[in-house]
């Protein structure tokens, strides 16, 4: 297959990838509200919280500043951080790579309060709370 037939099949795919997702339009930061907002195509309007993004986490209400919207409406660039965001994973809430994601999941795991987290603890503390590192006693 020639280099034109190619580049003939690769429009078409992303044609009808277009066809099937929504688009971004415009975007902005938000400074009252501290977000960034995304117009799509389909009049639908979304927002986020800057620091569950990756690349975004750190950045200013300054650095949020300029967004550019690549020609496909897939992606978002924001120039100041060198940062990229692809509109469709976006929209299904995933704001990073796998590595990235999950390091996000296991902080916030580790913040989770279940009965049974409530109940073991009230039950350490009856006991004098969680042992000291180093102090436990081996098993044999």
């Amino acid at each position: 297959m020639g280099f034109e037939q190619e580049f003939e099949r690769a429009n078409r795919r992303a044609g009808e990838m277009q066809a099937g997702v929504p688009l971004a339009v415009s975007a902005r930061f938000d400074r009252h509200r501290g977000r960034v907002f995304i117009e799509l195509n389909s009049g639908l309007e979304i927002g986020f919280l800057p620091n569950n993004a990756e690349g975004l986490e750190n950045a200013s209400p300054e650095d949020l500043q300029k967004i550019e919207i690549s020609p496909s409406g897939f992606g978002l660039y924001f120039p100041t951080l060198d940062a990229d965001l692809y509109v469709p994973a976006l929209l299904e809430g995933v704001f990073g790579s796998r590595k990235w994601m999950a390091a996000r999941l296991g902080q916030v795991g580790g913040f989770s309060r279940s009965r049974g987290k409530a109940a073991a603890s009230r039950k350490n503390g009856k006991l004098g709370g969680r042992p000291r590192l180093g102090t436990a006693t081996k098993v044999k």
